[in-house]
């Protein structure tokens, strides 16, 4: 499982100005099962998504194609984690602590 934190590197304006693009991204993202969870920070500075796959490289690939990532609006930090405990409706996902 993996934790990406996106942070605006640009002003608000050229954000907004690549949004829509962004989110539809996001949808086929989410569509592809490899999204579970996203947002914004508060303060809106960049966002978090929570994601699966089966390797770090494949993660890195897609945020590369990140229209935010295509226009210089944002940098991502992609922490990798095995997700020991869930909450039930994320079970599917869960590893055996080693």
């Amino acid at each position: 499982m993996f934790v990406l934190e996106l942070t605006y590197t640009a002003p608000l304006d050229k954000v907004d100005a690549v949004l829509e693009a962004h989110v539809a991204w996001l949808d086929e993202q989410y569509a592809r099962g490899v999204f579970l969870a996203s947002g914004r920070k508060n303060p809106r500075d960049g966002g978090v998504i929570l994601a699966v796959a089966e390797d770090r490289a494949r993660i890195e690939r897609i945020a590369a194609g990140d229209p935010f990532v295509e226009a210089g609006v944002c940098a991502y930090r992609v922490t990798e984690f095995a997700a020991t405990k869930t909450a039930p409706e994320l079970e599917r996902y869960r590893e055996s602590p080693s």
